[in-house]
């Protein structure tokens, strides 16, 4: 019987563990063993880019270019996000400067977005943080990342496409709840509301990225363009019809503090914590790399050049609204509709806004479904989870199965799931994949197994991550005065000495060809100080379904994955542990060695 992997071709196929309760019973009793041999194993680049994705069957078609990959990134991040943070960043956090709180956001998402590129060139197959991580620290680290990762996508994309409902109805002057949701007495509250547009839509989009991923980034341009027509009228109304006077002058000044930073610096960061959400989309275009068809150039592009616009249309838009609107007379969860909402004969804007949002939605949706169906794809490569999910249609070279599986999932999630209990579960995920992919991009230059001594580095990520945490605590939670700019300032001087410190006494043991990280390790590490700053923003109920979905994804590599791994290792279907053999091709590859 023939083998995948480099198996050899004639053995007998090991009994699965989920052969019989027998067989699953003996998998179990022998679990600590097997996830001291799985957990930590990692594949090597040319492994991941050869035999791993040949277990999709047919290749995924190579038609895209840099202007796909661009317009993929602006309908990925230029959704519904912005409409609704801007006000909360603005009225509660930032004021005026919320202007200086999407730029530092945006900052913060070059950074992670150049991590991603170095990956995404040196190794251009679809599976994102999954495949980085996988490479880098192991099969354990990159499921249970990648597995929080699938169930952030799927409930974020669902609120988004619950969200659309409620724009085309302000569009058209519609009561949504009452018009088109239907509402179900008996379900608890926050269940109780099915709506079935947004279940149509979200498996219009299926259907569609099933068919092509070139026709879907054809689709996703013409309905960027439109959206971004749209931002643009927004932009150009709130610098038309508003007052350079409202960037320092409250609506209320007995009540509000004025001037352009009326909450201080601190509400200038916790605004950039906010609004950083606005952003996340641009990562979805890295698990399109292996369907660019020049990787080295485009992936840069596409990914650092989309992030760069995205910055630029978010700062004039939160320009416009602090112009049209003094910062505490903004409406937190519909500013820009609320601006010209009372405004004497320009009500009609606000219906246009709604449009222009309800565009924004069906981009970001395309764009995030295409992403996750291509990371479920690749985790499928793995074994971890069922391999049918990581088929690759023939005729459509589109990775149907995971689409199909993920948008039945998540139209089920939209159709009764409210708004606020999903937002409620969105966020920290992502965040936490960046820090993690910003640390493996470190790891990956300074270490190659086999010939570098990796406790330098480890300590190194481990030091720099214990002194940003505590600059982090000591912001949130050290009274302000005196003692607090002391620890913050001990803590700023002692994470800058480790970086210098491992720049000077620890060499970097490979260097890639193209699309690097520059001023290694200096921009990963702010990446990493970044995303932790951040971290420390976020809501407590995000932690605690943060610490649920770990839980459950460690029960289910506990469970299964490890288990479905390790027969697929001793069938031959993937590298054994502890092999010391590679393809001859890999020698001479030198950023493919982990």
């Amino acid at each position: 019987m023939e083998k995948l992997g480099g198996s050899t071709s004639g053995a007998v196929r090991t009994a699965s563990s989920f052969a019989s309760l027998k067989a699953y019973g003996r998998a179990l009793a022998e679990t600590p063993w097997r996830l001291r041999r799985r957990a930590g194993s990692v594949t090597t680049t040319y492994e991941e880019m050869s035999w791993v994705r040949a277990r999709s069957g047919p290749n995924m078609a190579r038609e895209l270019r840099w202007p796909d990959l661009l317009g993929l990134g602006l309908g990925g991040m230029v959704g519904a996000g912005v409409f609704v943070a801007t006000g909360h960043a603005a009225r509660l956090d930032a004021g005026p400067a919320v202007v200086v709180s999407y730029a530092i956001a945006g900052f913060c998402a070059l950074l992670s977005a150049f991590c991603y590129t170095e990956f995404a060139v040196d190794m251009p197959i679809a599976g994102g943080a999954f495949s980085y991580l996988r490479v880098t620290f192991g099969e354990f680290a990159a499921f249970s990342t990648g597995a929080n990762l699938i169930m952030e996508y799927v409930f974020s994309n669902a609120a988004v496409a619950r969200s659309f409902t409620t724009y085309l109805g302000t569009a058209i002057g519609v009561d949504t709840a009452a018009r088109w949701r239907i509402t179900i007495p008996d379900l608890p509250k926050g269940f109780n509301q099915i709506d079935l547009l947004a279940v149509t839509i979200v498996l219009i989009v299926s259907v569609c990225i099933c068919y092509s991923t070139k026709e879907s980034s054809v689709l996703n341009l013409v309905l960027t363009s439109i959206h971004i027509a749209f931002i643009l009228f927004i932009i150009f109304m709130g610098f038309w019809r508003g007052d350079w006077k409202n960037f320092t002058h409250p609506a209320n000044p007995a009540e509000n503090a004025g001037g352009f930073l009326p909450y201080g610096v601190s509400g200038v960061f916790n605004g950039a914590a906010m609004v950083y959400f606005s952003y996340i989309g641009y990562d979805s275009v890295s698990t399109m790399a292996e369907e660019v068809k020049h990787p080295t150039r485009d992936i840069p592009i596409g990914v650092s050049g989309s992030v760069v616009l995205v910055t630029v249309l978010y700062c004039l838009m939160a320009a416009s609204l602090a112009m049209l609107v003094p910062y505490d007379a903004i409406e937190p969860d519909s500013p820009f509709l609320g601006a010209f909402r009372g405004s004497d004969g320009w009500r009609w804007v606000s219906n246009v806004i709604g449009a222009g949002a309800g565009f924004g939605i069906l981009t970001s949706l395309l764009v995030a479904m295409l992403g996750q169906a291509r990371y479920l794809c690749v985790i499928g490569r793995s074994n971890v989870v069922p391999g049918w999910l990581a088929r690759v249609h023939p005729s459509t070279a589109t990775p149907v199965n995971a689409s199909a599986f993920l948008g039945v999932f998540t139209a089920a999630v939209a159709l009764i799931t409210e708004l606020d209990v999903l937002l409620n579960l969105v966020s920290i995920g992502t965040l936490y994949v960046f820090y993690m992919v910003a640390n493996a991009v470190i790891y990956r230059r300074y270490v190659v197994v086999g010939s570098t001594n990796p406790w330098p580095t480890i300590s190194y990520l481990l030091c720099f991550t214990s002194a940003s945490l505590a600059f982090t605590l000591a912001w949130r939670f050290a009274p302000p005065g005196r003692t607090k700019a002391f620890l913050l300032v001990g803590f700023a001087v002692v994470a800058m000495a480790v970086v210098q410190a491992f720049q000077v006494f620890v060499p970097q043991a490979r260097e890639p060809e193209f699309g690097g990280v520059p001023l290694m390790p200096w921009v990963p590490s702010i990446s990493i100080f970044l995303n932790l700053f951040l971290l420390g923003s976020v809501d407590g109920r995000s932690y605690i379904r943060f610490g649920f979905f770990s839980v459950l994804s460690v029960l289910v590599y506990v469970l299964y994955s490890v288990h479905a791994s390790f027969d697929a290792e001793e069938n031959g279907d993937l590298i054994k542990v502890g092999d010391s053999w590679r393809h001859p091709e890999e020698n001479n590859d030198r950023s493919s060695t982990v």
